[in-house]
């Protein structure tokens, strides 16, 4: 072997390794793709017998001190230690809002409206463009299912002042609007939801239908009483061809803490014991019963597993897309 034959063994070891260096350097010129941010899937729809269900996310917010919410019964370092058990930050928690929509075939039904036009600042009130994206036009909604008053549930109902679904008649308890309706309700620490009431809820008076628990607003889809969180608040029992879901509104706002200390007191819940008493019943239902159920204020549709005294959440993943 000669000198030349190395010298030139070299060159192309040097050439590769150069080239190697080249391909894994970036190419000068191209600027970097930007950078698009968090995404949360806006909708999920699946089938419930006959029936088609689709849970909105109308927007997300996170909040600081979840101690001021959750538990503010207890001591607030048993909060967090909850929390930090199930790898969630102790600084802050996160609230979903996510109204639904079920199409029987022959109606459509919107269960909540989420927080309406004067959120989309901060990117919430997204449930009529969310209709929209999933083939739905606000014209064809028939039936608005109020399950509560507060402003998370009702700020959607009007548009440009307005009815947001303007073919639309509307269920809700009767308890519910006698409650947040009358004047005396307008001052004092009723004011905000009694005034939002004022403006969006009691100008459709004239097409509610007021239910009590247990009545029926269509074929398959029953009323339940979940009062304590308001006095007229109202869970849904559906069921198509065997197949059941409920949903459930603001009978649990977090699913963690709701589930796994049900008798901890929340920040919203205007009879706190009794919202207590609720949760732990239906809740126990859904258990026993192995039903699905959405959550107004819960990341995904889910279950329930019995633990102990409480309850787990266990996530639906394919069991409601086969």
């Amino acid at each position: 072997m000669t000198d030349a034959s190395l010298t030139r063994r070299g060159l192309f070891a040097a050439a590769g390794a150069a080239g190697a260096a080249a391909a894994l350097a970036p190419m000068a010129g191209l600027a970097a793709t930007p950078m698009q941010g968090a995404h949360l899937p806006t909708y999920r729809r699946f089938k419930l017998g006959a029936f088609e269900v689709t849970a909105l996310v109308d927007g997300t917010a996170p909040r600081d001190a979840p101690e001021t919410i959750f538990g503010i019964d207890q001591d607030p370092a048993d909060v967090a230690a909850l929390l930090e058990d199930s790898l969630l930050p102790t600084d802050k928690a996160m609230f979903y809002f996510t109204p639904t929509v079920v199409n029987t075939g022959s109606q459509v039904l919107l269960f909540d409206t989420g927080l309406g036009a004067g959120a989309r600042a901060g990117g919430l009130g997204r449930t009529r463009a969310l209709l929209a994206e999933t083939g739905i036009a606000p014209e064809a909604v028939d039936t608005v299912v109020l399950t509560h008053f507060h402003p998370d549930h009702i700020g959607g109902l009007m548009e440009d002042g307005a009815p947001a679904f303007p073919n639309a008649q509307y269920v809700t308890a009767a308890a519910e609007y006698d409650f947040w309706s009358p004047e005396e309700r307008l001052s004092g620490p009723t004011e905000r939801v009694a005034k939002l009431t004022a403006s969006n809820v009691v100008p459709l008076a004239d097409k509610i239908s007021f239910i009590t628990p247990g009545d029926s607003i269509a074929s398959g889809i029953d009323t339940i009483d979940a009062s304590g969180h308001t006095p007229g608040h109202t869970a849904v029992h559906l069921e198509s061809e065997g197949q059941r879901l409920m949903i459930v509104a603001d009978t649990a706002a977090h699913y963690i803490v709701s589930l796994q200390r049900p008798d901890w007191h929340l920040l919203f819940d205007m009879d706190k014991e009794k919202a207590a008493a609720t949760r732990k019943q239906i809740f126990g239902m859904i258990a026993a019963d192995k039903i699905p159920f959405i959550g107004y204020h819960m990341p995904s549709v889910g279950f329930i597993e019995p633990s102990g005294d409480a309850f787990r959440f266990v996530a639906a993943t394919y069991q409601l897309d086969l």
